[in-house]
């Protein structure tokens, strides 16, 4: 099943949006009580909130966790708006979430970090093994390493880059996109992490992301998670 990255880099750029603009504008906390489904486990969205992270080095936390159904969330949507608005020069390359489509009513929280030019994003998902699975194995097309994307009237480029399923968690992978946009350059660096009963993914945005970070953040964010959740 083919992975699009321009839902990752819109994510990014959803939540870096949130996280500098207006400094008075908060995260809407959404709580929401759905479970997964998954081998007798229910995570509800409230119980995947408590399980975020509470602090990242050197980063500020950019207003309260988001958390209810994943299409709810503020940053998704922001996303979902932005991705409308994009034209892409390869427009296979621009539908869909990673692994797949991933239902609206998933529960889920986000919470996101931010320092300057630089922001970090965590999500947790409760969703069962097989559909983490899912995610944790799709890979990016070969035609799509390399695309185009414009928004109003500016054409961004991007590149991807990789790596082969990792072993973070339960499964791994990570996914880096450089994007080039007039002058300005900029890093987003996706890690996807299989959990018991839940998918973590950290996103790391600026020009100074590195993979390095986000994998480091991606066990943090394992850590924490099975310290909490039950």
């Amino acid at each position: 099943m083919a992975h699009r990255l321009l839902p990752i880099m819109l994510l990014s750029t959803a939540a870096a949006v949130s996280a500098c603009g207006d400094a008075g504008e908060r995260a809407r906390p959404v709580h929401g009580t759905a479970p997964a489904e998954v081998a007798g486990v229910g995570y509800t969205s409230d119980q995947l909130a408590q399980a975020l992270l509470t602090e990242v080095p050197g980063y500020q936390k950019a207003g309260e966790p988001d958390s209810g159904s994943y299409g709810t969330l503020k940053a998704i949507q922001n996303a979902a708006r932005l991705q409308r608005a994009a034209e892409l020069d390869k427009p296979r390359c621009g539908t869909g979430r990673p692994g797949g489509t991933l239902p609206g009513d998933v529960p889920a929280a986000l919470v996101t970090f931010a320092k300057r030019g630089q922001t970090v994003t965590e999500t947790l998902m409760g969703m069962s093994a097989a559909d983490a699975e899912k995610q944790v194995n799709a890979r990016v097309p070969s035609g799509c390493l390399r695309f185009r994307t414009k928004v109003g009237s500016q054409w961004s480029q991007h590149r991807v880059a990789e790596s082969p399923k990792g072993d973070i968690g339960e499964g791994s992978r990570t996914v880096g996109v450089a994007t080039t946009s007039g002058d300005t350059r900029a890093r987003t660096w996706y890690v996807v992490v299989r959990g018991r009963h839940y998918l973590a993914t950290i996103t790391v945005y600026g020009p100074r992301a590195t993979r390095a970070e986000a994998e480091r953040l991606a066990r943090d964010s394992l850590a924490q998670a099975d310290r909490i959740l039950p």
